[in-house]
């Protein structure tokens, strides 16, 4: 039984990938809702941050990117649903576009200016969205240096 007084975020992987003034979104149905948002997703297990973002961006856009720098960690707490979440974003640069399926519940990857994102008809999914391409476009960049992976020893041991 889970403990309610325990603060569990959810940890989120981000990419906000740039291509000629033109940022890759995906349009998402989230509880039956059409929604903007990065490639993003859930860390999963034995996976670092990094290779969570690529791995995310791949699976949601169909574009293969490389991640060059930190964005930023975000903190948000959702007031329809009370789900807390620990984003890492990523700054990142398309390599190529696949031709695969996207993840379920992604109706399509499309790129868009900032102004773009701004004036869209479909709303973005959290204001994770916004503030992430708005510190990207005021120049934050991270090293990687910052990331710390402690497991990484233990991926290769036999």
């Amino acid at each position: 039984m889970n403990d309610p007084s325990i603060w569990r975020p959810d940890v989120t992987v981000a990419a906000v990938v740039e291509r000629d003034g033109r940022f890759l979104f995906i349009e998402e149905r989230v509880r039956g809702r059409l929604v903007l948002n990065q490639p993003a997703g859930h860390l999963e297990a034995g996976e670092s941050l990094i290779e969570a973002v690529q791995r995310e961006a791949l699976e949601e856009s169909a574009w293969e990117v490389a991640a060059t720098d930190l964005i930023g960690i975000y903190q948000w707490t959702s007031p329809s649903d009370g789900t807390a979440f620990m984003r890492f974003a990523f700054a990142a640069h398309a390599i190529c576009a696949h031709a695969r399926p996207l993840d379920a519940g992604i109706e399509r990857a499309l790129w868009l200016s900032a102004d773009e994102l701004r004036s869209h008809s479909v709303p973005t999914r959290s204001p994770l969205v916004t503030q992430c391409v708005n510190d990207y476009l005021d120049g934050r960049r991270h090293s990687f240096e910052l990331l710390r992976n402690l497991d990484q020893h233990l991926l290769t041991r036999p």
